[in-house]
């Protein structure tokens, strides 16, 4: 596990068991593991949009680049391994299912687990920090689907093995530590291979999504980007402290797909690396705060293609990692789930969150992250107020 020895101490929380959750669901993206796979892997994620095949294996052609295996999955392996042992180093006894919404093992497959522990009441944590559409309710709704064709979906969301989920967990203060660490070691690395860090920009970068998806996500508390926007200045504000300069960031996004015509977020982060070298700025460091690890969109996007602009317009660039295994982010991860056990007890608890924002809801509001701002999908969607809103 990559451990931070002069991060700075975490509060730690009173230690006691998980009650009532009886296992954890380490609830994923999934990906590809050989070139035979990536195929079948795109036409999951794509469902239902009618995108033939031979449009797929263009597509492919990031995932072949890399031997046609995507690392997440190893990367989930590696998370529940952590989070396994800091829940043993705390003594709580709680197993750890790891299951997919596009790839195997399937939430179904993770939900065959869960049955065979005997688990009653499983709590789900999402590899995605960010409160959106595909971050959130799209989970929800596979997870719902799933005990649908099951027929373990009652009429009143009563389902066989009942599920709660953790809150979206941008702004907890093990991510935001977790992400500040990483950027204090790109600039050390920056340095190293000659460049300013006291005139460096620091851009932060996240998977871009389409306007709409952006404003349905708005009920959430705050937007997509606003919720990223308010963890940058929080990361920002403690890196300039650790490095004693100044710290100009911007919010820069990667990944878009879909027609040319569907407005998505901006501006991409190769567009944005054109307009700073305008500009004339020479030293960058790229910070993915919106990836919980090193998968396919941080390994093509940026390491290939936004390195690649940034060589070709002569800057010298440094991408920092990202939270992965280091111990303040699974360390979070766990008060996370100790705080949602609390809630579903009935304790009285602080939330804890850094920046401006409040803790978002562990259970979603009716509405929720839609896909498409004020179109109800009618697909239901579990640990929500309202099963089919």
């Amino acid at each position: 596990m990559e451990r931070w020895e002069h991060a700075r101490e975490l509060p730690q929380p009173a230690a006691h068991d998980a009650a009532p959750y009886d296992a954890l669901l380490l609830y994923s993206f999934g990906g590809p593991n050989k070139p035979e796979d990536v195929v079948p892997f795109l036409r999951n994620v794509t469902a239902g949009k009618g995108i033939p095949d031979e449009r797929l294996e263009e597509v492919g052609e990031h995932y072949y680049g890399f031997g046609g295996k995507s690392p997440i999955n190893e990367q989930n392996l590696a998370l529940k391994a952590a989070l396994e042992a800091e829940l043993a180093d705390r003594g709580i006894d709680l197993p750890v299912v790891w299951g997919n919404r596009n790839w195997a093992p399937y939430t179904s497959d993770a939900v065959d687990e869960l049955e065979k522990l005997g688990a009653e009441r499983a709590v789900a944590l999402v590899t995605s920090a960010y409160s959106s559409y595909s971050g959130c309710r799209q989970y929800r709704e596979d997870l719902a689907i799933t005990l649908d064709k099951r027929g373990q979906l009652g009429p009143d969301g009563s389902t066989g093995v009942q599920f709660d989920k953790v809150r979206s967990y941008f702004n907890h203060p093990g991510f935001a530590q977790a992400n500040a660490d990483a950027v204090v070691e790109a600039y050390t690395e920056l340095a190293a291979q000659g460049g300013s860090g006291a005139d460096a920009k620091l851009v932060f970068v996240t998977h871009s999504i389409p306007d709409t998806m952006e404003a349905a996500s708005r009920i959430s508390h705050a937007t997509y980007s606003e919720q990223h926007l308010d963890l940058a200045g929080v990361v920002a504000a403690q890196v300039a402290e650790r490095l004693g300069h100044e710290v100009p960031w911007d919010l820069a996004y990667c990944s878009r797909s879909g027609p040319p015509s569907q407005p998505w977020l901006e501006p991409d982060v190769n567009d944005h690396l054109e307009a700073l070298a305008g500009e004339g700025l020479r030293n960058v460091v790229l910070s993915p705060i919106g990836f919980i690890s090193d998968h396919m969109e941080v390994a093509y996007d940026l390491d290939t293609e936004a390195l690649a602009t940034a060589k070709d317009l002569g800057m010298t660039a440094v991408r920092a990692g990202t939270v992965g295994t280091r111990q303040p982010f699974v360390s979070g991860l766990v008060d996370l789930l100790l705080e949602r056990a609390a809630l579903a007890r009935g304790d009285e608890i602080t939330e804890a969150t850094v920046g401006s924002l409040p803790a978002l809801r562990s259970v979603c509001a009716p509405g929720c992250c839609l896909r498409r701002d004020g179109e109800p999908s009618g697909v239901p969607a579990l640990c929500s107020t309202d099963l089919y809103s």
